[in-house]
């Protein structure tokens, strides 16, 4: 293909991984030559790379206490063989995270597990072309990729259920930009927010949603935004236990006790919410078992499997001591 196209094989290689410096002349070049010799990347990238016997996981977000957990169950799937994982930092941006899927795949990785990636859907569909790919967290069926989601809608609704059930009837939840994602293929925290906004629906009350980030300031700031309305909410649902951490931080500013005052509730379950001093209220959605079904997968992959699989992770409430009724007034 190279030479029908007339340019290097690192040339080729950047186009077919839409990498960054190529210039709009190259890929001409290289996309004539592709449709000339009816070019098929899935069998032609494959059958050129050798086996390193080493697995790229894209971090999208470093600073998510919930990520790690993952990386644990794809290294416990992993143990004992002779597969060693490669982590990649990525960022908040498609480019950022493209970047670092980029370096992976440089390093001639064997396969790819990609935790959150906000970056088109048509470009993991070009990824898994290249190498085999399991994408976390990013709901809509790939045609060349696998997936693990958790069923954000289910857990979303236990939430609100329980909540309700406790008498709350003003829940605000905190969620996180959708980015430029479009439904059906967005990420966890969209789905998320869908299922609280049909739930709430679906209970007769009003949804509340403030956006601001899952981090531990997002969920500061959007508790700050909520809790200074002239009717705040009884329940914040933060959508990440890292977010909790901020609401609950709010709440101590304003003088507010938590749940006596203020119900405060998470999602993820991670190591953080079960600590005495935090015992929070969240949604469990099994870390490790997310990781290591996505290695399974990957490994089914690299054993010759080419049919698509989409696994959901059934999530399950976890009851602490930062929720109960709200206040009698």
């Amino acid at each position: 293909m190279a030479r029908e196209a007339g340019v290097s094989v690192s040339a080729v290689s950047k186009v077919l991984r839409d990498a960054y410096g190529v210039s709009a002349e190259m890929r001409d070049k290289v996309q004539g030559a592709i449709e000339g010799l009816g070019y098929r990347p899935r069998t032609g990238a494959r059958s050129m790379r050798g086996r390193t016997f080493t697995v790229g996981v894209l971090l999208s977000d470093i600073r998510s206490p919930f990520a790690p957990e993952i990386v644990e169950g794809v290294q416990a799937e992993f143990e004992g063989s002779a597969y060693q994982v490669v982590l990649g930092p990525g960022g908040p941006t498609p480019d950022r995270q493209q970047r670092s899927i980029e370096t992976l795949i440089d390093s001639n990785v064997d396969g790819l597990v990609l935790i959150a990636p906000n970056v088109p859907t048509a470009r993991l569909e070009e990824l898994a072309d290249i190498v085999p790919v399991v994408v976390i967290a990013r709901h809509g069926r790939g045609r060349n990729y696998d997936s693990v989601v958790d069923d954000d809608a289910m857990g979303a609704a236990l939430m609100v259920e329980h909540l309700a059930d406790l008498g709350h009837r003003r829940i605000c939840h905190i969620s996180h930009p959708m980015g430029e994602l479009r439904r059906p293929s967005v990420l966890s925290h969209t789905a998320r927010a869908d299922g609280y906004v049909a739930a709430m629906l679906e209970r007769g009350l009003e949804p509340d949603v403030v956006t601001t980030s899952y981090t531990e300031d997002g969920g500061y700031r959007g508790a700050l935004e909520a809790l200074g309305r002239a009717n705040p909410p009884t329940a914040v649902f933060a959508g990440a236990d890292i977010a909790a951490l901020g609401v609950l931080r709010a709440a101590s500013e304003r003088g507010l006790r938590v749940p006596e005052d203020l119900t405060v509730t998470g999602y993820d379950n991670t190591n953080v919410s079960a600590v005495p001093q935090i015992s929070l209220t969240t949604i469990d959605q099994s870390g490790t078992l997310t990781g290591s079904v996505s290695a399974r997968l990957l490994r089914e992959r690299l054993e010759g499997r080419d049919a698509p699989v989409s696994y959901s992770v059934t999530p399950k409430l976890v009851e602490r001591n930062t929720s109960a009724p709200p206040p009698a007034s």
